[in-house]
């Protein structure tokens, strides 16, 4: 398992090239598909995404630690939160997705950083594993569910039915 680790850690650049077109592809695709509604949520969550992830590609993936990218997803999920606060439309289900997409990346480049950085492995293990297949999974589902704006996996479901909780456990 190990070296086909090793051999996803080589193509990384082409795979954060991919991804990033994934993501201009997707604005462009929203860009067209509004040009006759009023709804423009999935255009700006588009944009926001296009651009967070075309300006990570200008770093030095070499030189740049996991903390810098770290930095660019909490930004990221800074940004589209004032987009939703400032925004009077109803955020579309795509939403759902990069919010959870760049929580998680950011949770991994930050356990990254902390298992580098911090504590100086230099070993494969368990945890890279997840790294990488949790990078590659949730960097190819965000693009995907901002083109379809479906609820692929049922985290609206989930969110509604945990919320629904919530709230009557809180007023009981």
């Amino acid at each position: 398992m190990a070296d086909v680790l090793w051999d996803l850690v080589s193509i990384r650049d082409y795979v954060g090239i991919f991804i990033t077109w994934l993501f201009v592809f997707a604005f462009l695709y929203n860009l067209s598909a509004s040009i006759n509604t009023s709804q423009r949520a999935n255009v700006y969550l588009s944009l926001i995404m296009m651009i967070s992830y075309s300006s990570s590609t200008l770093l030095d993936t070499v030189t740049v630690s996991h903390l810098y990218y770290f930095y660019f997803d909490i930004v990221t999920l800074g940004v589209i939160f004032s987009y939703k606060r400032i925004s009077n439309e109803a955020m579309p289900v795509s939403l759902y997705y990069v919010i959870a997409g760049l929580s998680i990346n950011a949770c991994l480049f930050l356990a990254m950083h902390y298992d580098i950085e911090v504590r100086g492995t230099l070993y494969y293990w368990w945890f890279w594993n997840v790294y990488v297949f949790g990078m590659y999974f949730t960097d190819l589902l965000m693009p995907l569910v901002l083109v379809v704006n479906k609820d692929i996996l049922g985290l609206v479901k989930l969110s509604n039915y945990l919320t629904t909780k919530l709230k009557r456990f809180r007023y009981a």
